[in-house]
């Protein structure tokens, strides 16, 4: 394994981590969730640097957009979240409660 690929693992493996330990908050578990796809978008540019299929090329770039879509849904939510209860714990969001 490379030393290139070896810290691509181990940012995606420390986001893991933080989403697990940090997933009572919401802006904490989002940040992860972006370090985990900002290593997954890099690990596949780099795969794509080194396939030299035409069809690999835009796996990237595919990615790139989902992880953009993806931090707008979070965000949006996170406003939505923070106007209605005040908090980003999401310990305190039920769907019970009126």
């Amino acid at each position: 394994m490379t030393p290139t690929h070896m810290n691509i693992t181990l940012a995606f493996t420390i986001s893991l981590l933080g989403m697990l330990i940090y997933r009572s908050h919401l802006m904490a578990s989002l940040l992860c969730l972006e370090g985990m796809m900002m290593s997954l978008f890099i690990m596949t540019a780099v795969m794509a640097s080194n396939a030299h299929s035409p069809l690999i090329n835009i796996m990237p770039i595919i990615m790139l957009v989902f992880a953009a879509c993806e931090a707008a849904v979070g965000l949006a939510l996170l406003v939505s979240i923070s106007n209605t209860y005040g908090l980003d714990h999401i310990n305190n969001l039920s769907l019970l409660q009126c």
